[in-house]
């Protein structure tokens, strides 16, 4: 006996089916919508009919250039209504507000003191968050639903940050916060996984399904594409890469151990390594922007000396390069991927950077691991993870479509 419930799941199945293949194939006949999917006419036309209702999809135009008779096309919306995607950062927070084809509509970043209290940074974001509805809204759009990434470890079930090191944070119920002031599905995961989901959908890695994607803040960070999934591992709580321990006893990592990764190739590594260079007295522009203080530099003046041909810049990058090199070296020899992607504020440097990456990993991987291996910066350079945390929103709606 067939209940209503599973005559619901299959509904539900079968409609997640036809606004992927739009999404995929776009633009389509209906005739065509049923010959991808395998669906008969009648299911399809229904479907796409609520699609319609709901303004998830639309019809274009008129074509007479395709074989057949002319009739109308189907696409996906762009005014489904808007998506917010937030991130936490350890010194900032970024938002984005989108149409329902990730278009940027509008976009805030505001910087956060080391100095500031839990409350205080989550009161700024739910300000911000306010800010975004209120654009949405301006625009006559519906809300599709809140997306966060922020750094650490996720407890996905529960939509609770369960620890953060580099923020200091644990336990922090970010669904139910967001939830009970907005009364909107608000979805969160951890920045890095949330930003491979972003350019899996929209970004470096459309098309590709066995990817790496490593972000570098203050922290390092990775999602892990297998088969076209998330790699979460039995907790959900995988990908932790920049703690590998790779200088057992070295330098003191915000997670209380000493040597990860993270230590070696984050932006406090390159200033590091710069102030080593220029301890070697190679000489540098750097310091005529820092007024003559090796204290003031940071990491963007290097990375702008760097691009600009500075060499003690590009020699600090480029040691930081090679250490990140070995690193995916060793991820490329176990997980096999297509294609690394480099995201973060790494990615500013990306022209000093890759080269030195490729190098590194074509000598130390395996060379059938690393066959057609592709290594690129990330799309949407610094907005990869609130751009990430709009494919958490779009990605719901798309495999989980919540209406009759």
């Amino acid at each position: 006996m067939v209940t209503t419930a599973d005559q619901n799941l299959v509904r539900k199945f079968n409609t997640a089916v036809v606004l992927n293949t739009i999404r995929h194939h776009a633009p389509l006949s209906r005739a065509e919508v049923a010959k991808f999917t395998g669906l008969n006419r009648s299911t399809v036309s229904q479907i796409i009919n609520t699609l319609l209702d709901r303004k998830l999809v639309q019809e274009t135009i008129l074509q007479s250039d395709r074989i057949g008779r002319p009739g109308l096309l189907l696409e996906l919306n762009p005014s489904g209504g808007f998506a917010i995607g937030i991130e936490i950062g350890v010194d900032y927070i970024s938002l984005v507000v989108t149409d329902f084809l990730a278009n940027v509509l509008w976009r805030q970043r505001l910087k956060s003191d080391s100095h500031d209290s839990i409350d205080q940074i989550l009161d700024r974001a739910y300000l911000m968050t306010e800010d975004g509805l209120k654009k949405g809204y301006s625009l006559n759009l519906a809300p599709l639903g809140i997306g966060l990434g922020v750094p650490g470890l996720v407890d996905l079930l529960h939509g609770e940050l369960k620890f953060a090191p580099n923020l200091g944070w644990s336990n922090i119920p970010l669904t139910n916060l967001w939830a009970q002031r907005f009364n909107l599905p608000v979805f969160v995961d951890n920045e890095a996984k949330a930003a491979a989901l972003g350019e899996y959908y929209f970004g470096a890695a459309r098309g590709e399904k066995n990817f790496i994607f490593l972000t570098a803040g203050v922290g390092l960070g990775a999602g892990i594409m297998i088969d076209g999934k998330l790699f979460r591992g039995s907790h959900g709580f995988a990908s932790e890469v920049g703690h590998m321990i790779v200088e057992p006893g070295g330098e003191l990592c915000g997670c209380g151990k000493r040597g990860c990764w993270e230590t070696q190739v984050s932006p406090r590594a390159v200033i590091k390594h710069f102030k080593e260079v220029l301890k070697r007295g190679e000489p540098s522009t750097v310091l005529d922007v820092a007024e003559d203080s090796c204290e003031n530099t940071t990491f963007e003046m290097i990375a702008n000396a760097a691009s600009k041909g500075d060499l003690a810049a590009i020699t600090a990058m480029q040691e930081v390069g090679e250490r990140l090199g070995f690193g995916i070296a060793n991820l490329v020899n176990v997980f096999n991927p297509d294609m690394v992607i480099l995201g973060g504020e790494l990615n500013y440097a990306s022209d000093v950077i890759l080269p030195v990456v490729r190098r590194i990993v074509n000598e130390n991987s395996m060379k059938l691991e690393s066959l057609g291996l592709k290594i690129v910066p990330s799309a949407h350079g610094r907005d990869a993870c609130v751009m990430g945390a709009v494919a958490l929103v779009l990605d719901d709606i798309l495999h989980e479509p919540n209406f009759k």
